[in-house]
């Protein structure tokens, strides 16, 4: 009976993260991230869900313990680390507030609205810092990028053989993305799309206009 409650609330948890903009994942600092946990963690990423974490019950621990579960959370939950981190007391009210703020700021950083302009300057900045590395006798040439959607943020990068693009260098561009427009709070996606640039016949002027 008690593993059929519990189950039934897992399935209740994951149906309210889909429907949710903004999931706060509350940890208990009395025990160890259990494997539910990061299973809940990982599916929140997979929903693409903005998230704050809380982490409850810190006030009366050592500072010892309090060190150990900071790096617990920061092994364990290494795959989350564009989401705020909050030690709170429930009970005492202490920190509520502030991962309140954040719940706010990672919705605006889910809906942020980003121009083609902006992101195409950002995807110039970050190839200039770090190019694609070669693949088949040639680099990828990365042109220009937009945005494709929002919550979570989706950029698509327009461009040539960005099917050789690696997957560690699309998490660099999301890194890149996410610091240059204080995204924090909400994972952030790019897609690449092989093609002919749009602007590639519009005369030089008109291009700055």
């Amino acid at each position: 009976m008690f593993e059929a409650v519990e189950k039934f609330s897992v399935i209740k948890t994951m149906q309210a993260i889909e429907y949710a903009n903004v999931v706060v994942l509350l940890l208990d600092a009395q025990q160890q991230i259990s494997d539910q946990d990061a299973h809940l963690a990982g599916f929140i990423l997979e929903s693409g869900r903005a998230l704050v974490i809380g982490i409850n019950k810190w006030d009366g621990l050592p500072a010892d313990r309090r060190d150990e579960i900071k790096r617990e959370v920061d092994r364990k939950l290494a795959f989350l680390s564009f989401a705020h981190h909050h030690y709170v007391s429930a009970r005492a009210g202490t920190g509520v507030a502030a991962l309140l703020r954040s719940v706010d700021a990672a919705y605006a950083a889910a809906m942020a609205r980003l121009p083609t302009p902006r992101l195409t300057r950002a995807l110039i900045a970050a190839v200039e810092k770090q190019q694609p590395p070669r693949a088949g006798g040639g680099r990828p040439k990365l042109r220009y990028a937009h945005q494709g959607g929002h919550n979570p943020p989706l950029i698509i990068v327009h461009g040539t053989a960005l099917g050789e693009v690696p997957e560690s260098y699309r998490r660099y561009l999301e890194h890149f993305f996410s610091d240059a427009f204080k995204l924090r709070g909400t994972p952030l996606r790019v897609q690449f799309k092989t093609g002919a640039n749009p602007y590639a016949d519009v005369p030089a002027r008109r291009k700055g206009r």
